[in-house]
């Protein structure tokens, strides 16, 4: 079997591509993932809101674009390889909500609070500043990175990340 160097075609991308994809829940490190993932589609099969898509090289990856995920875990049932393996007590990913500020509707000014409503965790506040202005806050402890935020937002203000990653 062959095997995708990601990095090699990381090179040829858009900037805002260079970072890892996001894989789907309880993914193994990327490393391993690739190295463990046939490619086979299963995931994105048992995907019951459509989140899983397939992505660079043909590996599955989520998309926040029109759906959230649930937690379901019904993809690493699919999952016959262990790219995608759920050990107890383990969290589905480190992925967490951030604000791009320069796409931000509130942080110019404009009432919008697309992004709070869907959050069931209630992960997302506004507090209001001086000048009218409502600043959007995460609450990245009680974030679960689902990307309910994601779509619902007119700006695309709002971006899943690797905790690791956020404020880049």
């Amino acid at each position: 079997m062959t095997t995708v160097n990601l990095a090699r075609r990381a090179l040829f991308r858009q900037p805002e591509r260079l970072s890892q994809p996001l894989r789907p829940p309880w993914g193994q490190a990327e490393h391993l993932f690739t190295d463990l993932c046939t490619r086979c589609s299963d995931c994105l099969d048992a995907c019951p809101t459509g989140l899983i898509k397939i992505g660079s090289g043909g590996f599955p990856e989520v998309d926040f674009s029109a759906a959230e995920c649930t937690f379901c875990g019904d993809c690493v049932d699919a999952c016959q390889t262990d790219a995608l393996s759920r050990q107890e007590d383990q969290q589905a990913w480190d992925y967490r909500a951030e604000v791009q500020e320069d796409s931000c509707l509130s942080l110019r000014g404009i009432f919008c609070r697309s992004c709070s409503d869907p959050c069931d965790s209630r992960a997302i506040t506004f507090r209001l500043h001086v000048g009218g202005k409502a600043q959007p806050e995460i609450d990245l402890q009680a974030c679960t990175g689902c990307g309910a935020c994601v779509a619902p937002c007119p700006a695309s203000a709002i971006v899943i990340k690797p905790e690791d990653a956020l404020n880049e």
